[in-house]
């Protein structure tokens, strides 16, 4: 099959790790996330380090670093650097430890997952030296402290956008359940944690993405496919609005994800553009073209 598409949301350990998510489920190998790529046409993905400590498969940039060195055709490094790293305080030199890893070859940072505030001042400190850094940052958005991950934000995701506003120059991926189920207006906060289906009333994230030029979309997971297939013809008209900002991937963790909900992007945006939907120019930006440009492939 044709290489049509770039991942920009994957992970993989390189030896077999025992499981992650407490422990209940195996962790995708490089084999494993290069046999699905082969099926599904995927010319590359973006290797996202797993180094939050609320991650349970602990994985060093390192590691993330060798498997892409060993395999400079398939994988795109990214480093991960944690809020808390270097002694805990707002001040932490974090954009010397992110200037390390760019100079190593990583194009990004994330996927940042601690469990802290858009608002708290660490978190800042890290929007600030990525920025600075001039890398872009994948972000996982959660509804709750405690027993989960993600940057924690409210409805309508105000403290997202206030950092939208204060770090104009830091590209901003998003990602999550409470991130795209932000696609649409929502009256039960429950659906905010999970993967709401039906008609899309537009919502926060086309409202954000038109008012702040900084903010893309990570389509990867259920998350992100969900919201698309939830509605095809307003997946469509956001797909035209955003196409310079939306980005394919898979968030693979899983080894056999063949048979699971991973597989249902690439003919979703097939079918899309096969059937005159999208054309073939956006369907190229999407599928790879955005991410050679914003990551300088």
């Amino acid at each position: 099959m044709n290489n049509e598409f770039i991942d920009i949301h994957a992970h993989c350990v390189q030896e077999a790790a025992w499981g992650y998510d407490r422990g209940l489920k195996p962790m995708c190998e490089v084999k494993d996330l290069l046999g699905f790529y082969d099926l599904y046409g995927v010319e590359k993905g973006v290797l996202l380090p797993l180094c939050n400590a609320e991650n349970f498969q602990l994985q060093g940039n390192e590691e993330v670093l060798r498997m892409a060195k060993e395999n400079p055709d398939r994988f795109i490094p990214f480093c991960n650097i944690d809020a808390r790293a270097c002694n805990n305080s707002p001040y932490s030199p974090l954009y010397d430890a992110i200037m390390y890893y760019r100079d190593k070859g990583c194009k990004g940072v994330g996927e940042v997952c601690n469990n802290l505030s858009f608002l708290d001042p660490r978190v800042r400190n890290l929007f600030r030296a990525t920025e600075k850094a001039g890398l872009p940052l994948t972000f996982h958005i959660a509804t709750r402290y405690e027993n989960t991950y993600g940057i924690v934000d409210e409805p309508g995701l105000p403290g997202l956008e206030s950092s939208l506003q204060e770090f104009p120059n830091l590209k901003f991926f998003g990602h999550s359940q409470a991130f795209w189920c932000e696609i649409s207006e929502y009256d039960d906060l429950s659906l905010r944690g999970g993967y709401p289906t039906g008609k899309v009333k537009e919502g926060r994230v086309a409202q954000l993405m038109r008012k702040y030029p900084n903010l893309y979309g990570d389509l990867s997971a259920n998350s992100g496919a969900i919201a698309l297939q939830r509605d095809r013809e307003y997946a469509i008209k956001f797909l035209n609005e955003f196409q310079d900002r939306l980005m394919f991937g898979l968030d693979l963790c899983q080894p056999m994800a063949e048979r699971s909900w991973h597989a249902i992007l690439p003919p979703f945006l097939r079918d899309l553009r096969d059937s005159g939907d999208i054309s073939q120019e956006v369907f190229y930006k999407v599928a790879k073209g955005n991410a050679i440009r914003l990551l300088s492939l």
